[in-house]
């Protein structure tokens, strides 16, 4: 991908604009982010600080996948889910401290919020798999719909900074309250002797047996509420209740971003309306993803079952990575919004490929048997795992070489155009 001298102005005037509401930030998380960043020589370039905590994610998806790479809902030894808590901490502590670092070594850049962006893209997804996972979800419509959740939660944000110039963090967000509540889940999914099983009990049985009078209560409201099997509040189990609070939380972030946009739209006087195109890019991708999922119902091959779920989930985690770091790239260089791309195409192809025995009454292309579907799920993991590399490595090339502050080492470029140590001084000013 070319980065156009116009584009290039543009990130020449890009500024960073963040506000953050949260309590738990501010005194508490805040604090501890100020002292662990001096933890750190400053020889050492945020951007790298950002990459080696997502590599503690990285980590834990290994584990994940040599106990159960076929995502079957094995339940693991006490000590990996430990770690994941453990990784997703020091993900969340390295991410919050890599602005710090960028401070204080005079790194600070737009290719910083980009490469930032980038990793918490990818990180959103390696989360669902894991807490999936933990949850007891693993193969099921379940971890789609908290896929989809989350993606659309992240994809909210971003759409809402592209159009306020602010990264608004609100007092929940997914970043800080968000990322702690996933802890807890894996603290006691390690530590409680059901497992992953523990969440698949109704989430007010401790209520009901600390209380008996109380099911008289509950019944009541299942009657007024209608509510039927699962949903029923006596037996509504805690993952199911999980989904729901996090559904509810991405309804309340896409309506708190909205409002935000109102704002600052109405202050620079433009129309309101025309940003919510802005959503078309994701959800039609989503929808095709879906459709492409929704062919096992119809007689194609199965991906949800399967274990052939882990490597889409891959895929279309990558595709979005790439999809929001196009939006990100457009905000910092000022540029038109991105409404499309070519993974959208890709994933079109996949998607009709697969309801081909549906809807046309003729065997798929590439998905016409169990192995065939397995090759090109997989392959589309890694065709979407090389596109996004290969779109970062040319961007973050580009940028660096125009702002002459480099990625992943601690340099700039002298009066030369010669790369050297931060603290070394320009030729000219020798």
């Amino acid at each position: 991908m070319r980065i156009t001298k116009t584009q290039l102005a543009g990130l020449d005037q890009y500024k960073y604009s963040g506000v953050d509401k949260s309590v738990l930030s501010k005194h508490v998380l805040g604090p501890f982010w100020t002292w662990l960043v001096t933890l750190f020589p400053k020889t050492l370039a945020p951007n790298t600080i950002t990459f080696l905590g997502l590599c503690f994610v990285i980590i834990n998806v290994f584990t994940l996948l040599y106990y159960d790479v076929a995502y079957e809902g094995k339940v693991l030894p006490s000590w990996v889910y430990l770690s994941w808590a453990i990784g997703l901490f020091a993900y969340q502590s390295m991410d919050a401290i890599d602005g710090k670092q960028a401070r204080r070594t005079g790194m600070a850049s737009a290719l910083g919020e980009m490469f930032d962006h980038g990793c918490d893209a990818i990180n959103t997804t390696l989360e669902v798999i894991l807490c999936s996972h933990a949850l007891g979800l693993n193969r099921s419509w379940w971890t789609v719909a908290s896929q989809a959740a989350s993606l659309c939660n992240f994809y909210a944000s971003t759409w809402e900074e592209y159009h306020t110039g602010t990264l608004y963090l609100s007092a929940f967000s997914g970043p800080v309250e968000g990322i702690l509540m996933i802890c807890v889940i894996y603290l006691i999914t390690a530590f409680h002797p059901s497992g992953p099983g523990f969440w698949s009990t109704p989430i007010l049985t401790p209520l009901i047996k600390a209380f008996p009078q109380s099911l008289d209560l509950i019944y009541q409201i299942n009657d007024v509420l209608g509510l039927k099997g699962y949903w029923k509040l006596d037996k509504l189990p805690a993952n199911v209740a999980f989904m729901s609070f996090g559904a509810l939380g991405t309804v309340g972030n896409i309506v708190t971003s909205y409002s935000n946009v109102i704002q600052a739209r109405r202050k620079a006087g433009k129309p309101i309306l025309s940003p919510l195109l802005g959503y078309l890019p994701f959800f039609t991708h989503t929808l095709i993803l879906v459709t492409w999922l929704h062919a096992e119902l119809r007689g194609g091959v199965s991906l949800v079952h399967d274990a052939r779920l882990l490597p889409f989930i891959g895929y279309w985690g990558m595709a979005f990575s790439y999809q929001v770091s196009q939006l990100i790239l457009a905000h910092v260089t000022k540029s038109p919004f991105p409404y499309w791309n070519g993974m959208m195409v890709y994933s079109l192809f996949g998607m009709i490929d697969a309801n081909a025995l549906w809807w046309f009454g003729r065997e798929p292309l590439v998905q016409s048997s169990p192995i065939a579907a397995n090759v090109f799920i997989s392959m589309s993991f890694f065709v979407a795992l090389f596109n996004y590399i290969r779109f970062a490595r040319e961007v973050i090339w580009q940028i660096t070489e125009h702002t002459g502050i480099a990625c992943f080492t601690v340099r700039h470029k002298d009066a030369s155009g010669k790369w050297v140590e931060n603290g070394v001084p320009d030729k000219k000013g020798q």
